[in-house]
């Protein structure tokens, strides 16, 4: 198996396969324009595939693509059909904004992608707008939400970036559609990535609080963890259907059973989210390096995994990248 220095197990890996999306969520990407990378910079699908059967011949069991918005690049589906087949790959699965969910549903289902996490951040059509900066938005997402539920993509999960006075008055709101539609919904505490630099630590709603707010009007019941390194704490409704997750890197950091690595989606191997050096993998898939030399790069790579992410240190750097162009 893949381990870093500190011992953690590395098991998980997070594959960018474009920087491009349609919204431009305000924990994320800049209002301003800015350049993509240029194509000929991304990763191919055939080197992806690559880099995934090295990684997961040194013991990656669970890759799950991101974006930006993956859907946007064509050839996602027949991408997660091939990664279906490597060997010894036991879990695939995807992260969208949702709003091409719609028309691609059935196409994944059908791919072999029995999980889809959507990112929807406010109940309110007005405010999503504010949010995500898109028009008409709002009714899309909803209707792949569904879509993704007719289709059989189980369990879908819903992630929900709780900013404090923007949409922290929803949570009850978020907890009632677990619940109505038998869903995981999942609260995830404002990180510093975002790119116009507006985080501070009061704006963060903490586990603790989101707790507080759903059980005084849902009981809740804490359930156990499937392994050490899952991110989210879990709870079920004790008198109904649908599950709610806290994901809470601020306030309980899990950084010490971490068990992720990233590639990015111009080839650049990031062992945490708020690393601040990258490592390129393209330049050696693209320069005549071999399987066995790419596994060896990746494995000193991966020994020097950070130690933590240091969001609660004084001395705290925000990375350069943002997370559209890191990868969710």
């Amino acid at each position: 198996m893949l381990h870093d220095k500190l011992g953690r197990e590395i098991h998980d890996l997070r594959i960018s396969v474009t920087d491009r999306c349609n919204f431009s969520c305000v924990y994320c990407k800049s209002a301003d324009p800015k350049n993509y990378v240029p194509h000929r910079d991304l990763l191919t699908w055939e080197e992806f595939l690559r880099l995934s059967r090295v990684l997961v011949g040194l013991g990656i069991r669970k890759i799950r693509v991101t974006g930006g918005e993956p859907l946007l690049r064509e050839g996602v589906v027949d991408f997660i059909t091939r990664l279906r087949d490597i060997k010894g790959l036991e879990d695939v699965a995807l992260t969208t904004n949702g709003y091409l969910l719609p028309e691609m549903a059935r196409d994944l289902a059908a791919a072999g992608s029995p999980r889809v996490t959507v990112s929807l951040d406010s109940t309110n059509p007005e405010k999503f707008t504010k949010i995500t900066r898109t028009l008409r938005s709002y009714e899309k997402v909803m209707a792949g939400i569904d879509a993704a539920l007719d289709a059989g993509l189980r369990p879908v999960k819903v992630n929900i970036v709780l900013v404090r006075g923007f949409n922290d008055d929803e949570i009850v709101d978020f907890a009632r559609l677990a619940r109505r539609r038998d869903i995981v919904v999942r609260f995830i505490e404002f990180m510093p990535l975002d790119a116009d630099h507006a985080w501070k630590r009061e704006l963060v709603v903490t586990a603790k609080e989101i707790v507080h707010a759903i059980q005084p009007v849902f009981s809740l019941e804490e359930i156990a963890r499937h392994s050490p390194s899952e991110t989210a704490l879990r709870y079920r409704f004790t008198d109904g259907q649908g599950e709610i997750g806290i994901i809470a890197p601020v306030s309980i950091p899990f950084c010490g059973q971490c068990s992720r690595i990233r590639i990015t989606a111009d080839g650049k191997l990031r062992t945490c989210l708020f690393s601040l050096n990258e490592h390129d993998v393209r330049h050696l898939v693209r320069n005549g390096a071999t399987d066995h030399h790419i596994a060896r790069f990746m494995e000193n790579v991966v020994h020097q995994k950070e130690p933590s992410h240091r969001i609660n240190e004084p001395d705290f750097v925000q990375p350069s990248r943002t997370m559209v162009y890191i990868g969710g």
